[in-house]
């Protein structure tokens, strides 16, 4: 497809996306009218010449039946298309179940099916379907009504964890709990980059078919998730998807695999909520009692980074993206955190900045592990920091991390032979950002700590060095969120839920953005 046309194309639906946005339609609620559409119009390209494949619409329920509608009959024939195909089967059914019109301006939804009607999307260039998508995608991360935020790992993070790990062809990655895909379609753009590998006709077929795994909790998550996979050729149309709707948490599922990428949700709880005899809602926490588990808890980060140890293959490697709490909490922290260290080898710890997330508040970190095979010895000799916090200021608008700025950390962390590494702190330069610690110095800290921080904070010392307004009140919102999180674990151990506090916090929030 010409520039020209593919950037026509992308701005048609991103303009008709705000004026939704501007009639109450939100961007997740558009993104999923997008997502069962273009799915319909390409069934139904895919059951024409030279295709001829069938992928089990009814003809009464087809893209042609409702395209040529207009108005109420229009309305009538895309609900019951998507109460119809809700009831199918394969990739069909997981992408309409449940699904519902969330268009109510008739007018609106005849623009939205003309718009994609005009359109050859079988043809349509993967990239080209794929940006659109995941732009879409962003936006609707962007919307903090949606709280879609937390499904939305930082692109330019994404990419430096696979350019770290450098996954091979050939081989299997899982993420565990895999969002919208972006790991997936991350690995996948490194291994179909010619510049890195020439495929082979069998590499692309076990590529596109076998290579990924996922489970993703969230239904419209997970609806997203497979739409975005499919529109950048992983998986097929009339067959399973790679992604199972399920808490992954639940149970081994049995499978291992080559690479763990993946970003688990945040917030320490895992609970579920059901209604008592007197028919009030309660929550209770959620308890993963499993024998491959070091400790057993309804702490979620702390029962993902077992699950994902289990998930690894006796050589497997892990990426993944965890909060500081992961690094220095006690009890069954330490417990994880010191039987990770024996039985893995994990050699770098990447210290996230703030302000890179949407959601507010978040302190984050990278991990990489190695799988080692059982042996007495401590499989982690040393473990390597780079500080990427202190003194970094991004936000997600005005100064947004990228790929480039993580270039110094990839050069550190030496793909090519992680065993040859050179630190880039000394006595002489204090402030160098790369620093190897040993692994008696680590079991010696309090609680086997590995939130280590040693370059100062330039802000404290030199009120020129202070970031800009904007910036450094993103970082005390931060603060504040991550305070207030504390604050409703709390409550959430007494069993209590404030309005006013939560009430207070919003106010707080906005007025901080006025600054």
């Amino acid at each position: 497809m010409a520039d020209n046309n593919t950037s026509a194309i992308t701005q048609k639906v991103w303009s008709l996306c705000g004026v939704l946005y501007d009639d109450g339609v939100s961007y997740g609620d558009y993104l999923e009218q997008i997502t069962y559409l273009i799915f319909l119009k390409m069934a139904d390209e895919y059951a024409k010449p030279p295709y001829n494949r069938n992928f089990g619409i009814p003809d009464e329920h087809s893209w042609g039946k409702l395209a040529p509608l207009a108005g109420a009959e229009l309305e009538t024939q895309y609900d019951e298309t998507l109460k119809k195909l809700g009831e199918g089967n394969g990739t069909l059914g997981r992408i309409f179940a449940k699904a519902q019109n969330k268009v109510s301006n008739a007018a609106y939804l005849k623009r939205i099916v003309t718009m994609i009607g005009a359109e050859q999307w079988v043809s349509m260039s993967a990239d080209v379907k794929g940006d659109i998508y995941e732009g879409l995608l962003e936006k609707n991360a962007a919307d903090t009504k949606s709280g879609a935020g937390q499904y939305f790992t930082p692109r330019a993070l994404i990419k430096v964890m696979v350019e770290c790990t450098r996954p091979q062809p050939g081989e299997t990655i899982t993420d565990p709990c895999c969002g919208t895909g972006g790991f997936f379609l991350a690995a996948y753009d490194y291994l179909t980059d010619s510049s890195r590998f020439n495929l082979t006709r069998d590499q692309r077929t076990f590529l596109r078919n076998s290579t990924f795994r996922g489970w993703e909790i969230v239904q419209n998550t997970y609806r997203l998730c497979i739409m975005n996979l499919f529109l950048h050729n992983i998986g097929d149309i009339d067959g399973e998807p790679p992604v199972t709707r399920n808490d992954a948490l639940l149970a081994d599922p049995g499978e291992r695999f080559d690479y763990v990428l993946t970003n688990p949700p945040f917030g320490k709880k895992s609970s579920m909520t059901f209604t008592n005899e007197d028919g009030e809602q309660e929550t209770e926490d959620l308890v993963y009692n499993r024998q491959d588990f070091w400790a057993t808890g309804s702490n979620k980060q702390l029962n993902f980074i077992q699950h994902i140890r289990t998930l690894l293959n006796a050589t497997g490697k892990a990426a993944v993206v965890v909060p500081d709490n992961v690094l220095f909490e006690g009890g069954a922290g330490e417990t994880v955190r010191q039987k990770l260290l024996e039985t893995t080898d994990l050699h770098t710890i990447l210290r996230l900045p703030t302000g890179i997330f949407y959601k507010p508040g978040v302190k984050a970190n990278v991990i990489f592990f190695d799988n080692r095979n059982a042996s007495p010895d401590t499989q982690t000799k040393e473990v390597w920091i780079y500080d990427f916090r202190t003194n970094m200021h991004f936000t997600l608008k005005q100064n947004p991390m990228k790929f480039e700025d993580l270039q110094d950390f990839i050069s550190c962390f030496n793909p090519d032979n992680r065993h040859e590494r050179r630190e880039t702190w000394s006595e002489d330069n204090p402030d160098g950002r790369f620093r190897r610690f040993t692994y008696a110095l680590i079991k010696a800290r309090d609680k086997t700590s590995l939130d280590i921080f040693w370059i100062k904070d330039k802000s404290l010392a030199d009120l020129d060095s202070l970031p800009d307004p904007d910036v450094l009140a993103g970082e005390i919102i931060d603060n504040l969120e991550t305070a207030l999180e504390s604050f409703r674990e709390i409550m959430a151990e007494l069993g209590t839920n404030d309005p006013i506090e939560e009430s207070a916090a919003g106010l707080l929030r906005e007025s901080l953005k006025s600054i």
